[in-house]
């Protein structure tokens, strides 16, 4: 169930620091999904997936091996994602969004579009992971979820429900944004580790919990931006009249 909360205006110092630091944190997004896609998703498409995987490049190694169906979901997969963490910051510039709403508009049903690709395949490729059971649930249940809040800010957005759509839009790119959250807690939990271990251990507990680590707290924070903004928060239970 969904509650609307109306935020009390803020002083005009208290909102300029905000606008500030939500400047700041739209940068720092944008910057970080563009260095994802440059150095994660590209090198996929300049080379076959065992020349990648002989290089070390992520799991090319991996799924040089798996079945051809399993290889074109992964392509799928990369350029999905790789299309939604392209357009996805652009969903949050107001200033497209008032001056440009064609622009808006039609990036956003390019971004749909990723990410229903993106989350097809990514549940296509879920069983065939590293992760085991693991990624099994932790990547398939976050394809899962990517498809279901892009549906339901498609949906609000075609009822003319802006603030549905902008927080179930949050919700998404939260998931969407997974994929640099990954690469952060990866080498994260594997520092941690070694002193006094090696590599291949390290790497295979990290691995073991990214598929969960990588989208909760974004969806956590998400959250807490949606109440922020006195959008319609998600409730669990109805609320008692």
């Amino acid at each position: 169930m969904t509650d609307r909360l109306v935020a009390p205006p803020a002083p005009p110092a208290v909102a300029g620091r905000s606008r500030a630091a939500g400047r700041v944190g739209w940068f720092a997004v944008t910057l970080t999904a563009l260095a994802i896609v440059a150095f994660s998703a590209v090198p996929y498409f300049t080379a076959s997936l065992a020349q990648l995987g002989g290089d070390g490049v992520g799991l090319a190694d991996h799924y040089a091996s798996q079945p051809v169906f399993v290889q074109a979901a992964l392509y799928a997969h990369i350029s999905g994602a790789a299309v939604a963490l392209l357009l996805g910051p652009l969903q949050f510039w107001r200033g497209l969004r008032e001056r440009r709403p064609r622009v808006h508009r039609w990036t956003g049903r390019v971004y749909l579009a990723g990410v229903a690709l993106g989350g097809v395949a990514g549940i296509v490729i879920a069983p065939f992971g590293e992760a085991g059971l693991v990624g099994l649930f932790g990547f398939g249940a976050l394809g899962l979820l990517w498809l279901v809040t892009a549906w339901r800010a498609y949906r609000s957005i075609r009822r003319h429900d802006v603030a549905q759509h902008q927080a179930w839009m949050i919700r998404n790119f939260a998931l969407t944004y997974a994929a640099v959250t990954l690469r952060l807690w990866l080498p994260l939990l594997i520092v941690v580790q070694l002193p006094g271990g090696d590599f291949d251990t390290a790497f295979a507990n990290a691995y073991a919990v990214v598929p969960f680590l990588c989208w909760l707290p974004n969806l956590v924070v998400a959250e807490w931006l949606i109440r922020r903004r006195g959008l319609p928060a998600y409730r669990i239970v109805s609320p008692r009249t």
